[in-house]
């Protein structure tokens, strides 16, 4: 039931994005439409959701600048041959801070025992790197390529600048 919930609402996310996304020729901050799936996570707001409700209800033509604290954005669910996996990026003063992995294999016993191991693993080295190119963890070859590909898709969507 969960998934499905959670389906129905990136479809929907998606279609709102879709049909609220404005293209510019001048460069600005991000604003919430124009990151994706992305929330904004001001400095001092003591309520998340009260900081994205702010950024949701100005004018849609009005150039809001914003200037977060961090920048929360979620990765595409990537499915893998054991299930989904999805991550969670942050973004704070032009660098990865932190990725948290919110949907992985984890239904049999041997998913959770082998993810337990390669979960932290790969946050650890996506920290190091700075990028979504890893090297990833022997043993959890599906993990990893989900981890992967759905960091890079958050980083892409936060116009995070890939190392070269």
């Amino acid at each position: 039931m969960r998934k499905i919930t959670l389906a129905m609402f990136s479809t929907v996310s998606a279609l709102v994005l879709l049909f609220s996304y404005k293209t510019s020729t001048v460069g600005g901050p991000l604003t919430l439409t124009s990151i994706g799936a992305a929330r904004i996570v001001s400095a001092g707001a003591a309520d998340e959701s009260a900081a994205s409700a702010k950024a949701v209800t100005a004018p849609s033509n009005a150039v809001t600048p914003v200037a977060p604290a961090a920048l929360v954005v979620d990765g595409a669910a990537v499915r893998t041959e054991y299930g989904n996996v999805q991550v969670e990026a942050t973004i704070a003063d032009g660098k990865i801070s932190s990725v948290k992995i919110i949907d992985y294999p984890n239904q049999q016993r041997e998913d959770r025992q082998i993810n337990s191991i390669a979960v932290p693993q790969l946050q650890s080295q996506a920290l190091a790197a700075q990028s979504a190119r890893v090297d990833g963890v022997s043993g959890a070859t599906y993990t990893s390529e989900g981890f992967i590909q759905s960091l890079q898709s958050a980083l892409d969507a936060a116009h995070f600048p890939t190392a070269s």
